[in-house]
């Protein structure tokens, strides 16, 4: 199995969320409050604040440690299975759909081909977050 540099890089979709996270931070900092309230609604907003006051890091040098909705995105998306990541991924990119900006992936082939989630199977992606004893 090869030897990734930063955790996102095994899966080409999740590196294109997290670099459109870079990106455009103000842009998309809309969706990342919507994944954290999906979130929020099935461990409790302590659970979550409590975790990540344990993985920030105290200089906060990180590209994404200045925004505190962005970073706390990041990190559960870094400490979920490779798996969920890739599901709450393609949530993200066809969230963008949803949201209106005309954004193509090309890592997703499309909607229908790939089996990518729909809106009727949003409990899937954060049952699975949820399942995780590190969030």
């Amino acid at each position: 199995m090869p030897e990734y540099k930063r955790w996102y890089d095994h899966d080409p979709l999740l590196l294109e969320v997290v670099n459109l996270l870079k990106n455009y931070q103000t842009e998309l900092k809309k969706q990342a409050e919507v994944f954290l309230a999906k979130i929020e609604e099935k461990v409790s907003k302590d659970a979550m604040l409590r975790f990540y006051e344990m993985v920030k890091p105290a200089n906060g040098s990180r590209w994404y440690d200045k925004d505190p909705v962005i970073s706390m995105t990041v990190e559960l998306l870094r400490v979920v299975p490779p798996d969920v990541q890739r599901q709450c991924a393609e949530h993200f990119i066809n969230a963008l759909k949803s949201m209106g900006i005309d954004y193509q992936s090309p890592n997703i082939v499309s909607d229908n081909e790939s089996g990518n989630l729909d809106s009727s199977d949003s409990n899937s992606v954060d049952n699975s977050i949820v399942g995780n004893d590190a969030v």
